[in-house]
């Protein structure tokens, strides 16, 4: 039985994002749910996400793209079905850190002039701002490699998020215990290459990197699916023979070059079979050392 992969889409965009990714995984025989992230706030939203995790039966690779891997790093706490995350160029913030700290934390973005604040009244009374990446700006912040016909109709229909949405921290770190993998966008001009690399050398994510913009399940869909295929396939193969998983390499993918690391136990056990391999053909020298002595004196 394959997992269902259920798809969070990130701020600015829709679930129409992912639909070259769903027809990908669809084809390969995964069940796929796409939910809408209300982008609303962290907690919110990751209660949203987690209440939609509840309907499905079975396993379940949880997959977020940009503020989306903050919002699966709350949801997937707490549901043992969740068995991996996916961050596609996306947050994986540690407690009492925010999107917006951690986009900030390395230089590179340039979202921040590229955005638009727009007033929107909240239901307890008060304003709140809504955050839109400006029409004439979408392409060369969010898409660049994607055709402007596209990136027009996206500008379009772009989904606002919440400027308190970034900016509220985190409670929870769903990577801390279920593994994950990470495709990191290396033309990102929204959260900077090395901030990705530093949040996924840290989840100790299994991890790839893309030449690609933000908008990479966009431009790069096959790139994305198969990373989601090969965290399904590594998960199964784990639970199923009870082995650590391994970082899985796919060499018809384009530009799909591995920069992480699989967990420390990993390298331990590969250190200790190699030392017990060594104990072993070093005893097995003597006793033919041994043996060839003894028969040399018999010679004589």
């Amino acid at each position: 039985m394959k997992p269902t992969v259920v798809l969070v889409h990130g701020a600015f965009a829709d679930g129409s994002s992912w639909n070259g990714v769903v027809s990908r995984l669809q084809q390969a025989g995964y069940p796929v749910v796409a939910p809408a992230n209300p982008l609303r706030g962290l907690a919110s939203d990751a209660g949203y996400i987690h209440s939609v995790l509840k309907s499905v039966k079975g396993p379940v690779v949880l997959v977020g793209h940009s503020y989306g891997g903050a919002v699966i790093s709350e949801a997937a706490v707490g549901d043992a079905q969740v068995k991996a995350l996916v961050y596609i160029a996306a947050f994986a913030p540690a407690v009492g850190e925010s999107s917006l700290e951690l986009s900030g934390k390395f230089p590179g973005s340039t979202l921040g002039p590229a955005l638009n604040n727009v007033p929107f009244p909240l239901p307890g009374g008060g304003t709140g701002t809504d955050q839109y990446i400006k029409a004439d700006k979408f392409h060369d912040q969010f898409a660049a490699d994607v055709p402007r016909s596209v990136t027009d109709l996206m500008a379009a229909t772009q989904r606002p998020v919440a400027a308190s949405a970034l900016g509220e921290k985190a409670t929870e770190a769903a990577w801390k215990t279920i593994p994950s993998w990470t495709l990191i966008t290396t033309e990102d001009r929204n959260i900077p290459p090395a901030a990705q690399r530093f949040m996924a050398r840290r989840a100790h994510a299994h991890t790839v990197e893309v030449d690609a913009s933000h908008a990479v399940s966009v431009s790069r869909p096959g790139a994305v699916a198969r990373l989601i295929e090969q965290a399904a396939e590594a998960t199964a193969t784990t639970a199923t023979t009870g082995t650590t998983a391994t970082t899985a390499t796919d060499p018809s993918g384009p530009a799909l070059a591995k920069t992480g690391s699989v967990r420390p136990g990993t390298q331990a056990v590969a250190l200790g079979v190699a030392a017990a391999l060594s104990v072993a053909a070093g005893s097995a020298l003597v006793l033919l050392g041994r043996r060839w002595r003894s028969e040399s004196k018999k010679g004589r």
